[in-house]
């Protein structure tokens, strides 16, 4: 039987579906708005897997290039390996559902996302979040609390809900906002220098907003969904959590003074093969409830120690930001380099500049665009002391250049203003907390370096929160130990005017919308103690270049001179690379970029096209070459192709009796255009330009 629920959502209906599609998974619905439609499925195994005490949650978003009536490229013209737009999707989607399911439901649990049609006009991913919350809600997995999500802008000063990839491009804000009736549980997006007051507001708007998203799913949950099955429930002895707590309680407090982060790793690890020990009779099923009871142990003792003695494990208070050091300009063949370090965190992150053809080309279902900006991660395992196969970027490291590159990128040059392509690369090289923010920061210190005409300096910084009923600690440039233990992760990145990047996870139900308000306060102090940190290296971006960076002029020609600089089959524009050596660019519209790392050979090939489109002008002087000699004057080429007349009469003030004693076939000589006639006859003059260029004589 196929149930329908709907509500109004902005310009459009939200429609949710099931009972069509997929009927065979646990939960299927299909999310339609405007013409674009996404099936979500969900499905869980009935087995849990030995040993596994995670929830093994696997999320996929997939595009069908059918959905927007498009044949994908390639030679095996079908969808391949998941894009970077559908791997960020799947991180999307996963996010504000993770924290939801219940302790102790270890089953392996599939969301898939397909979206079958697409108007080009609505983004599928805040509708893949609702199907996902929705197949899961009426299936048998024990997921019971609703999620919500909907996208926001801000056009003209008004919020918009889920605007248009039209409304999008004059928007100052684009977050998407995932969350249950009561609270926000994530937030991603970026914004163009707005401040803590207005992106609040937003924060606002979207969570009433996607609260219509939950009701109708509770309709549709109403109507048909499934009896949930019970999770399994851990149960930890009594005896066990008791006898944990009086040995290693002690230790733990001296550890957490340990500010090293692999010294009180490696003392933690010391610890719990200890406790082990103090059970010397324990069954394999009660260690695993020993090392459960410690891990909740040191938990607790941790935010106790945030909470109540207002300590944390690095002995900083909780607004401190750890020591930071700037360096820049350290790899000498690089364009631009950076080296930035806060705390134990730290990223090498390089820029390239590099002309048009090293423009990513994208092909999405929005339609295909260029990229001239890119930023990418890199997460080696050597950063947090492990070993681990290279198997290029996971779904983390993509995620986490994304939000740098947005980040960064609203302060970039336009092409007309830097014609440039940018690629930088962060290189994590230590890590212990928010390796993205110091990526930004390391980011913006390099191309500042590489001269980048950056609008403002970027940086950013990692927030989190221990909380506890009423208590709430709000924690400034957080640790990865406190990432794992505590209740948020929130970054946000910006110049001193305004936030440009903005990421938010919640690990409890929710987040109250008035300790979000502090944390932003909280992070927008923080992030200009940063930002004076980066100035002290580099105050505003290099006056020039590298000088092993490609030097880029931009002329424009008249578009219907392209074919005179191309020629036939492209036989001069190669013969000017093959002369020059610079690398040139011709775009339809007449616009010409020219790019060699020697300034004098970029200067040739200019000067070579500028000759084959230029126009001869009345009054100007030229250096030609003599073509041919006649008994009344000699044709001289000015510019290429073009060839004017100096008549005998016009080659000296004294009577000249022959030509050739003046002028023969192959001289260089300078003349001056005095008549362009009706016919388009050039006329030219030697002793009127001898004249201008040497008076007196």
């Amino acid at each position: 039987m196929i149930e329908k629920v709907e509500t109004k959502l902005g310009r459009q209906n939200l429609v949710i579906e099931t009972g069509r599609m997929a009927k065979q998974a646990d939960g299927a619905v299909c999310v339609y708005y405007g013409d674009s439609a996404v099936l979500v499925t969900a499905v869980a195994s009935q087995d849990i897997r030995v040993g596994v005490d995670f929830l093994p949650l696997t999320v996929d978003y997939r595009e069908k290039t059918y959905a927007a009536g498009k044949i994908p490229g390639g030679f095996f013209k079908r969808e391949g390996r998941p894009s970077e737009k559908e791997t960020l999707t799947s991180r999307l989607i996963d996010r504000p559902l993770r924290p939801l399911f219940p302790e102790g439901y270890f089953n392996e649990t599939q969301v898939m996302a397909t979206v079958i049609s697409h108007d080009q006009e609505n983004d599928p991913d805040v509708l893949s979040i609702i199907g996902a919350s929705a197949a899961l809600a009426i299936s048998q997995i024990p997921f019971t609390k609703i999620v919500g999500a909907v996208r926001v802008g801000r056009v003209n000063g008004e919020f918009t809900v889920n605007p248009t990839s039209k409304e999008l491009e004059q928007s100052d804000i684009n977050l998407v906002i995932a969350g249950t009736k009561n609270a926000i549980m994530m937030v991603e997006g970026g914004a163009k220098e707005v401040d803590e007051e207005t992106m609040l507001a937003a924060l606002e708007f979207g969570h009433q907003m996607l609260k219509d998203t939950v009701e109708i799913q509770e309709q549709l949950v109403a109507r048909c969904g499934k009896f949930k099955l019970p999770p399994p429930q851990a149960i930890i002895d009594p005896n066990i959590i008791a006898q944990v707590e009086s040995f290693a309680t002690a230790e733990f407090m001296e550890i957490f003074k340990i500010g090293d982060k692999l010294k009180r790793q490696e003392r933690t690890h010391w610890l719990l093969e200890q406790t082990i020990k103090h059970f010397p009779e324990a069954t394999d099923a009660e260690v695993k409830q020993i090392s459960s009871a410690f891990a909740d142990l040191e938990r607790r003792l941790l935010r106790n120690m945030v909470l109540k003695q207002k300590k944390r494990a690095d002995g900083r208070g909780h607004a401190d930001i750890r020591p930071i050091t700037c360096e820049i300009g350290l790899l000498p063949r690089v364009h631009g380099s950076a080296l930035f370090t806060r705390g134990e965190t730290q990223a090498l992150v390089a820029t390239t500049l590099g002309t048009s053809t090293d423009e990513q080309v994208m092909d999405e279902l929005f339609g295909e665009y260029k990229k001239t900006f890119m930023l990418h991660y890199n997460f080696p395992p050597f950063s947090v002391g492990e070993v681990k196969p290279i198997r290029g970027p996971g779904r983390r490291e993509i995620g986490h250049g994304a939000l740098a590159e947005r980040s960064l990128f609203t302060m970039m040059p336009s092409f007309e203003e830097f014609p440039y392509t940018i690629r930088v690369v962060s290189d994590i090289l230590e890590s212990n907390g928010s390796s993205s923010m110091a990526t930004v920061c390391g980011a913006t210190l390099s191309l500042m370096d590489a001269g980048v005409p950056i609008k403002a300096p970027v940086a950013g910084i990692a927030m989190g929160l221990i909380q506890e009923g009423n208590e709430a600690a709000i924690l400034s440039d957080i640790l990865g130990l406190e990432d794992h233990l505590g209740d948020m992760d929130f970054k946000v990145a910006g110049s001193n005017k305004g936030i440009t990047g903005f990421q938010l996870d919640i690990k409890t139900e929710g987040l109250d919308l008035g300790i979000l308000a502090k944390a932003l306060e909280q992070a927008k102090a923080g992030r200009a103690h940063i930002l004076s940190k980066m100035i002290e290296a580099i105050a505003k971006p290099r006056a020039e270049i590298s000088k092993h960076a490609p030097k880029i002029i931009h002329m424009r020609i008249d578009p219907e001179k392209i074919r005179d600089v191309i020629g036939p089959g492209g036989r001069i524009i190669r013969g000017i690379v093959a002369e020059t050596g610079a690398e040139i660019d011709i775009e339809d519209d007449g616009r010409v970029l020219i790019a060699a790392v020697n300034p004098e050979v970029g200067e040739k090939a200019y000067n070579m096209i500028r000759s084959l489109v230029e126009e001869v002008e009345v009054g100007k002087i030229y250096t030609g070459t003599v073509k041919r000699v006649l008994k009344f004057g000699a044709f001289v080429e000015i510019l290429p192709g073009k060839e004017g007349l100096v008549h005998i009469s016009e080659l000296s003030d004294q009577r000249v009796r022959r030509v050739e004693d003046v002028l023969n076939e192959g001289d260089t000589v300078t003349v001056k255009c005095i008549e362009i006639d009706r016919q388009n006859r050039i006329n030219l003059s030697k002793r009127a330009a001898d004249k201008e260029l040497h008076p007196g004589t």
